[in-house]
């Protein structure tokens, strides 16, 4: 009886049950860098901290912001160690904040999607992208899921470096606010549905016209004779 009247008094301490994923957008620090393509990781942070009113802090290797969204917990980094070296603030988030890394999601530009597509994708090596590069050297692996941005490549040849670290023309910017809110849906959908239903959801070229949908031919109508009535009358 003693037993059971501790236990009914006695408060359980509660366990922190938050979900945690770790959200980092790729890119490079300073003014020289901001709105250019290889930069749109960091873009795609920034509007979705903006949206649920967080504000980045400065830390250890990034600016990092957190944000709720249906009971999960997204951290949002921003690394400062420059592209080359953003596994050190990759690396570092994880351990700190205790995440699997089946819960990292890096956002990264990428050459060989045209511009306006989006692509999560689970695991991948790096495509010559060297922010990726260094990732997976420090986290020994390149399983882990990222969002590939389609900046295209039409660019000269032998200008592969100045196109990427360039600005977006003119007509990039207007269509850019549309792909990057579709982004941002997508690591919702990431830390919510699971990456699997997410991929089938959010996969697609942004700027494409969705193909209109076939009419289907109403069955016919009980009061239509069919072709045997017909013949019989005959």
């Amino acid at each position: 009886m003693f037993k059971f009247i501790t236990q009914l008094f006695t408060k359980t301490p509660k366990k922190d049950d938050t979900v945690k994923y770790l959200i980092t957008g790729l890119g490079n620090m300073g003014p020289d860098y901001d709105g250019t393509r290889h930069n749109i990781g960091f873009d795609v942070v920034d509007y979705l901290a903006s949206e649920m009113g967080a504000s980045f802090q400065d830390a250890r290797y990034g600016f990092v912001a957190q944000v709720k969204h249906k009971g999960r917990t997204l951290i949002l980094l921003k690394p400062t160690t420059y592209m080359n070296l953003s596994g050190q603030a990759v690396r570092y988030w994880l351990q700190k904040e205790k995440i699997p890394i089946e819960r990292l999601l890096v956002i990264v530009d990428d050459l060989q999607l045209s511009f306006g597509t989006v692509r999560l994708k689970d695991k991948g090596g790096a495509g010559g992208h060297n922010g990726l590069k260094n990732i997976e050297q420090l986290l020994s692996t390149n399983q882990y899921p990222r969002l590939r941005f389609g900046i295209g490549n039409k660019y000269p040849k032998g200008q592969q470096v100045r196109f990427v670290l360039g600005h977006w023309n003119d007509r990039e910017k207007d269509k850019l606010p549309k792909i990057i809110q579709h982004a941002a849906e997508a690591i919702k959908g990431f830390s919510t549905i699971g990456l699997a239903r997410t991929m089938n959801q959010y996969n697609k070229d942004v700027l494409k016209a969705p193909k209109p949908k076939k009419k289907k031919t109403p069955p016919p109508s009980s009061d239509t004779p069919s072709e045997n009535n017909i013949e019989e009358k005959k």
